[in-house]
């Protein structure tokens, strides 16, 4: 990855640079022209905006399109505001069921298609604060268009490859024919939908999408056939925001530091799989009392091919990275595996998703480094760049809107629900409808797209409010680290001396655990005791 961003040989440039180069010249983008931050971030935004434009005609349309063997209706235009938004901005909410909701084209021709794209957004932007950060002194970050076509065409597609080919031996449909109607073992007719499926599944997982061909995403044997294809899905969620951390130390030329990152955010994983797997394992107090064994864990919305502990794990890894599929329901997780879900997403840092997840850790260290510069009384610096007043006024406000978003549009909707009962989307009272409405605003912020689905969310409330918080989530957790490297990169080089605060150390790596750990505590921990804590303490 770090030879693609610097434009240097791979083994696959033979067969991959001629489709670069039909790129550019079919939209006659000169690669070679360097940018600014400031137009690097106008880039990003402009193409954005251009496939919002095109998803919305496309979903509003579609039952007139071709590829509809079932005669799927329009959408709604509430509906696809929601689903257009959630796919441009890499987080890939569903308050539709794939199968139901959309046709074969639109699938393939937006929702595919932006899997690809909204994956290569955040890539491209997270090697823009590469180049920023190796840069002695400059303005010029390079070509925003080189490096996101480079990372679509160079990284995502292989790898897509790769793993659509192996969910389609083993299972997954690839197909325009329209659905099977059979006959089950009750003597009774029904419907079962296909389609191209393992194409759409293996950029899902790899671009940390997670928007599922089916209802039921990862738990559907046509979208993850057996355990082998849940192992390769499961690793498929991670691989890229965990190349990621390692692409920067080569790219930088900090493998050190590198490392040190990537410490930081093991540790943080951990610290929340660990107990999710325990609290699945240990079964459900409430049915246990019922004379119910529970030798297997809690099975209740859990898939028996997988079982409690490999669907515990993938709730916690696809949180962690915004990836937000899911092999089992999350509405059913036990208050642990709730609460290690929901703090994954507050965190939003550990691995993240493509690219993003390290402009989110970004943001986090230098925060980390402001904070350590003052303790040790010296001015703060980062890599030979001082960190002064403005760069932390705009890390500021990106880590407080993260909270800010998701803890008002919580208590936004609790007080809808309250005042106005009869409308009905919210099933549980209580701890868990709490976690529930918290869990909705949590993925729509944090870009991730899983869901507590016991809460009814294709109303225009829901498809209004967390389409703003889909907008606020994105786009300001971009722009905020990219303008901070860009005024950072233009910033004259400090050579380091006997007393500059070194960020490629353990001490370092401790410091910025703790004020990770400190600003989620603080931010989020009343809301996660109105939601599973109480929750936790009710069952136990």
């Amino acid at each position: 990855m770090a030879r693609v961003y610097r434009g240097e040989h791979t083994i696959l440039d033979p067969a991959l640079n001629p489709l670069e180069k039909l790129f550019y010249k079919i939209s006659r983008i000169s690669p070679d022209r360097e940018m600014n931050w400031k137009q690097h971030l106008g880039v990003l935004l402009t193409i954005n905006m251009m496939w919002f434009v095109w998803g919305m005609v496309l979903l509003v349309t579609q039952k007139g399109w071709f590829w509809n063997p079932a005669e799927i209706p329009n959408m709604s235009p509430d509906l696809a505001f929601n689903t257009v938004i959630s796919f441009v901005v890499n987080c890939n909410l569903q308050h539709y069921s794939g199968e139901t909701g959309l046709t074969y084209w639109s699938q393939l021709g937006f929702i595919t298609f932006m899997q690809f794209v909204s994956a290569g957004t955040g890539m491209a932007a997270c090697a823009v604060i590469f180049r920023a950060i190796k840069t002695k002194q400059s303005e010029k970050l390079g070509n925003f268009y080189r490096l996101f076509v480079r990372s679509c065409v160079h990284i995502l597609l292989p790898l897509a490859i790769v793993v659509g080919s192996l969910l389609a031996l083993n299972g997954s449909p690839v197909t325009w024919e329209g659905y099977d109607t059979i006959t089950t073992l009750e003597g009774h007719q029904q419907t079962v939908a296909k389609g191209p499926a393992a194409a759409e599944i293996a950029i899902k997982q790899l671009g940390t999408n997670g928007g599922g061909f089916f209802g039921a995403n990862s738990s559907v044997p046509f979208e993850n056939p057996n355990y082998f294809t849940n192992i390769i899905e499961t690793m498929a969620i991670l691989l890229i925001p965990m190349a990621m951390v390692f692409a920067f130390g080569y790219y930088t030329e900090k493998k050190k530091l590198a490392w040190i990152f990537f410490a930081v955010m093991t540790v943080g994983y951990l610290a929340l799989t660990t107990p999710a797997v325990y609290g699945e394992m240990g079964g459900n107090p409430a049915i246990a009392q019922m004379g119910v064994s529970q030798e297997l864990g809690s099975m209740e919305g859990t898939e028996t091919r997988f079982g409690p502990a490999a669907s515990a794990l993938w709730a916690t890894a696809t949180t962690s990275t915004s990836n937000g599929s899911v092999n089992s329901m999350h509405d059913s997780l036990m208050p642990l595996g709730g609460m290690a879900t929901l703090t994954g997403m507050f965190i939003n840092a550990n691995y993240g998703g493509v690219g993003v997840g390290f402009i989110n850790f970004y943001v986090f260290v230098i925060v980390a480094i402001f904070i350590a510069g003052l303790m040790v009384g010296r001015t703060p610096e980062f890599l030979g760049k001082k960190v002064e007043a403005k760069e932390m006024k705009i890390a500021t406000i990106v880590v407080l809107l993260h909270p800010a978003v998701i803890l008002i549009g919580t208590a936004i909707s609790a007080w809808l629900i309250t005042h106005n009962p009869d409308w009905a989307w919210l099933n549980n009272a209580g701890f868990h409808g709490h976690s529930e409405m918290l869990y909705e605003f949590s993925s729509a912020t944090a870009n991730n797209g899983s869901g507590f689905e016991g809460l009814g969310d294709n109303t225009p409330w829901w498809n209004i409010a967390t389409g703003v918080a889909l907008l606020l989530g994105r786009y300001v957790p971009i722009i905020g680290p990219i303008a901070i490297a860009g005024l950072l990169a233009n910033k004259q080089f400090i050579p380091e001396t006997a007393g500059t605060l070194k960020a490629d150390t353990a001490t370092f790596g401790v410091v910025l655990f703790a004020v990770i750990v400190v600003i989620a505590a603080l931010a989020f921990l009343p809301a996660l005791v109105l939601g599973p804590i109480g929750e936790y303490f009710m069952l136990y």
